[in-house]
């Protein structure tokens, strides 16, 4: 069995190429900024027919979904759909982005009584772009990792390398290597 590679990329476990984190980086704001700009402008959409807040909770469900369909199929080369565990450890991130998009708007609010949408858009693409480089890294290093050594592959390697331990067949093995010593 091949290693999974960290930076440079190449073969899984499972056969399947996994980019490098550059170019995983470069899938994932491709796949999820597209999303992400297209939940913003479905959130102001939405928000303008039910409260924002439960717009941005039904868009953030639907593109979260979506995210990581692509991000499984594209961004971190996990060769086909994702799992029901990954859909729920990527939910977890997702749960964390929403919250601080949530943050972000009442922060606005707090501080312009009626902000312009053109205002409202930058906080929440700005908001959701933080949030989405948080959510890189743990879909990376989490979600999308491959095997006990995913983690660690993706940061480069990993401080333990395993060891064979040879010890002797018999008690009279054991007797004659210690007179070779």
């Amino acid at each position: 069995m091949e290693p999974v590679q960290g930076r440079s990329g190449g073969r899984s476990r499972q056969g399947v190429v996994r980019p490098g984190a550059v170019s995983a980086f470069a899938r994932f704001v491709v796949c999820g900024g597209g999303v992400g700009l297209a939940s913003g402008f479905a959130v102001a959409a939405l928000g303008s027919w039910i409260p924002w807040v439960l717009a941005n909770a039904l868009i953030t469900a639907v593109s979260t979904l979506l995210a990581t369909e692509l991000h499984a199929r594209f961004t971190f080369g996990a060769g086909g759909r994702a799992s029901r565990r990954q859909h729920a450890q990527s939910a977890g991130s997702a749960v964390a982005a929403y919250a601080v998009t949530c943050m972000a708007m009442l922060a606005l609010r707090q501080l312009v009584a009626a902000p312009d949408p053109l205002l409202e858009q930058v906080v929440y693409l700005s908001a959701s772009a933080f949030a989405g480089i948080a959510r890189f890294a743990v879909l990376r290093l989490v979600v999308f990792a491959r095997g006990d050594s995913g983690a660690a592959g993706a940061l480069g390697g990993s401080r333990f390398r395993p060891v064979t331990v040879v010890r002797p067949a018999s008690r009279a093995n054991a007797v004659e290597l210690c007179r070779a010593a």
